[in-house]
């Protein structure tokens, strides 16, 4: 007999057929797997932290104008059809509702170890060799410019503006990338932020030498 996270997988994976690459399901399973490894450092209740990590991505608002209510309504349905109890349900949407890096600024006051770890297992994954990989696709995406020594990083963007942000590539390694590390909330969090952080550094100075060819 199948799991409800066996399940979840299934659901996940079929959901997100199709997806932009930065978001489909192997960024899901590599949160996922994060998530589990940074889990057994911390006191946690790990069935919250595994589906969180799965479902956190299943209605990004970005490809759904901007609407945040899309995710919980789904992750809902589907958790109560596959008889979690409420308490975890509502630890699972209570991650879901506030991981995003765009609402840090109306983050909860006290956010629930579960919250922490995917959380931070996300943001990981936003950063590195693979960070940098999802943050060309997405610009590709959208057909951002790659890069443009006239436009700077916006660095004071309020959520509103940030949602509606299509400035470039480079600059969002300033308007959020680089901002990370130092937002993790664990210290497996960290410990794992760090390299990843430094190979950024790196790539950008790269970048930079290649692009102001003399």
């Amino acid at each position: 007999m199948k799991s409800t996270i066996d399940n979840t997988v299934e659901f996940v994976k079929e959901k997100l057929e199709g997806a932009e690459a930065g978001h489909d399901w192997y960024h899901i399973e590599r949160v996922w797997k994060l998530a589990g490894k940074i889990a057994e450092t911390e006191e946690c209740n790990r069935e919250v932290v595994e589906l969180s990590a799965l479902l956190h991505d299943i209605a990004d608002p970005k490809f759904h104008n901007g609407d945040e209510t899309i995710a919980p309504k789904i992750s809902r349905e589907f958790l109560e059809k596959q008889n979690v109890s409420h308490e975890v349900i509502e630890q699972v949407l209570f991650v879901i509702e506030n991981i995003s890096f765009k609402n840090r600024s109306n983050a909860p006051q006290n956010p629930s170890a579960e919250l922490m770890i995917v959380q931070d297992a996300d943001r990981i994954d936003a950063i590195g060799a693979i960070g940098i990989a999802r943050t060309f696709n997405f610009g590709g995406f959208k057909n951002n410019p790659m890069y443009d020594p006239e436009i700077k990083p916006n660095l004071g963007m309020s959520k509103e503006e940030y949602k509606k942000s299509n400035g470039t590539t480079i600059n969002h390694f300033y308007e959020k990338l680089l901002l990370l590390k130092d937002l993790m909330n664990t210290e497996s969090g960290r410990k794992l932020a760090e390299e990843r952080h430094e190979y950024m550094l790196n790539f950008l100075d790269q970048f930079y030498k290649e692009w102001n060819v003399d």
